[in-house]
């Protein structure tokens, strides 16, 4: 059986691999994909029919990895600028979405327990960052609504996983739940993790700080987020918030010239993050088979129930938005969102649900004090139905959505305000390499590159890679090396603190200047 599993494991990273490329060829969101794959799983006869590995390991062994990941796409910036968002959303949208679901399971879901019914809720609540990001973020719709949903994503799962495992353990024990009990948890949780992950960031940074080998640096990061989840648990904090907290921190205190580990980290965490969503994908499909098996003749009346939870689940998000958006179109932060009626409809059709649904589904126990866990196979059929409507319809539709509302002119809009962004970087880096070149004795060949280069700057700064003609001019040029490079250097770090300072400007869009400050640092790698 061990050696089923494992080769359970390598198919689904291999499938998760292939399923990218056939994606990208048919232009289908690969989550998407990844949903039909765990179908196939099911139905795959021969396969183990369980999958060994307590249910109290799923959440430790899939999250960590998967919120480091998303969470290095943020900063400290983003997540003040979008505080508002964050709690409406990430703390006040999933609970709203958590008592609507719990009411409605209850009403519909016989011999289902309140507290059960929550744990449901908590399951089916909260959108996924690494669904939106990999559905959305190939669409052509303004970053700021994906930084929107990014931001989401990574705090609505502590809400949702505070919520989820005081219902189950309510459910377990027999008790009842307290609401005020439930609120003083989540904050005494979060607190603690922000605390404990502040000094596992520290503790972090002082060993990257003398680790020579990155190999070793890149190690560790894959490391960390595990470390500081279970420790996180074991002081009844939130591991969720301390993985968050701990990825933040060490972005934040990185140095400019530690943009070679940067650009390394991050690719090697987009592989991680692939292969575990396809292990966990392909995971639910093994247990959603189980589900079925045990539901039996019960099958059509759980689907039935599944619908109108998938239909609360739609609802709820769409009313929310359309009332954040009443809100919000009348402030005066430019970075806000929704601002129209249009990016409402976009948001309210980008709550995709994904691995924290996955996750919690497989978490959920079989047995309580009193016996089995109330409708077990029941809530894992409703749960699996709402990922799996939430994820392919809008996986499938959100391109055509976004073009049908004309959404592109936002982010044509974003495009101006980075070129703009890129124009003040271009002139600075031109002005301190002409002050140096007063001030020192370059050959002529070697002012000539220089401004050549500089001349680049604003078409890489978009994106457009440097030309080999361009690199192997440069590398063949002896005299006066050491002294060009470091009147580079200077130049590209008078465009990085133009963009830094221009970011605390009223009115410019800080999540356009980080994307110019992220081209900086490979222009900077690039040319080292």
């Amino acid at each position: 059986m061990r050696v089923e599993v494992l080769l359970l494991v390598v198919g689904l990273m291999l499938a998760a691999v292939l399923l990218v490329g056939v994606g990208d060829r048919l232009r289908l969101p690969w989550p998407v994909l990844m949903v039909l794959l765990g179908v196939v799983v099911a139905a795959v006869p021969g396969l183990p029919d369980a999958f060994d590995l307590d249910p109290d390991l799923i959440l430790p062994l899939f999250l960590p990895p998967l919120l480091f990941a998303t969470a290095q796409r943020t900063s400290w910036a983003l997540f003040r600028a979008r505080w508002r968002s964050i709690a409406l959303l990430a703390v006040a949208l999933v609970a709203v979405t958590i008592a609507a679901v719990a009411g409605t399971a209850l009403a519909l879901v016989p011999g289902i327990t309140l507290t059960a019914t929550v744990a449901l809720g908590a399951m089916v609540a909260p959108p996924d960052p690494v669904a939106v990001e990999a559905v959305a973020g190939p669409v052509r719709m303004p970053r700021r609504l994906l930084s929107v949903l990014q931001s989401e994503g990574l705090f609505n799962d502590a809400t949702a996983l505070v919520v989820f495992q005081t219902a189950v353990l309510a459910t377990v024990q027999g008790s009842e739940l307290s609401a005020s009990g439930l609120v003083l948890r989540f904050v005494l949780g979060a607190l603690a993790a922000v605390v404990l992950g502040v000094v596992f960031a520290r503790l972090a940074r002082h060993v990257i700080d003398r680790v020579a080998d990155p190999t070793g640096r890149s190690a560790l990061t894959l490391v960390l987020p595990f470390a500081v989840y279970l420790a996180a648990e074991e002081l009844h904090a939130s591991g969720v918030v301390a993985v968050v907290v701990v990825a933040l921190e060490l972005r934040s205190a990185s140095a400019a010239d530690e943009a070679a580990d940067r650009i390394v980290q991050r690719s090697f965490w987009n592989v991680v993050e692939l292969l575990v969503t396809g292990v966990a994908f392909g995971l639910i499909g093994l247990d959603l088979r189980q589900v079925v098996e045990a539901a039996g003749a019960d099958l059509p009346r759980m689907l039935a129930h599944a619908a109108a939870v998938c239909a609360v689940v739609i609802g709820v998000r769409a009313v929310w938005m359309t009332g954040a958006w009443l809100v919000v179109r009348r402030s005066p932060d430019a970075s806000a969102a929704p601002r129209t009626g249009r990016e409402a409809v976009v948001l309210g059709w980008c709550g995709m649900r994904g691995l924290a649904t996955l996750a919690l589904a497989l978490a959920l126990p079989a047995t309580t004090v009193d016996g089995a866990f109330p409708a077990r196979a029941e809530l894992v059929v409703i749960a699996c139905s709402v990922l799996v409507v939430t994820l392919i319809g809008p996986g499938l539709t959100l391109p055509l959505l976004v073009r049908l509302l004309g959404v592109q002119a936002d982010a044509d809009a974003e495009h101006a305000a980075e070129k703009e962004l890129t124009l003040r970087a271009r002139r600075a880096a031109l002005a301190r390499m002409t002050q140096r070149e007063r001030s020192e004795e370059l050959p002529e060949e070697a002012v000539d590159a220089l401004h050549e280069r500089m001349g680049r700057l604003e078409a890489l700064l978009r994106g457009d890679p440097p030309t080999a003609e361009e690199r192997d001019r440069f590398e063949a040029l002896c005299r006066g090396r050491r002294l060009m490079m470091e009147v580079q250097a200077d130049a590209l770090a008078a465009a990085r603190e133009e963009v830094l300072a221009a970011r605390r400007q009223p009115g410019v869009d800080p999540e356009a200047a980080d994307r110019v400050l992220r081209r900086l640092d490979l222009r900077t790698v690039l040319l080292d």
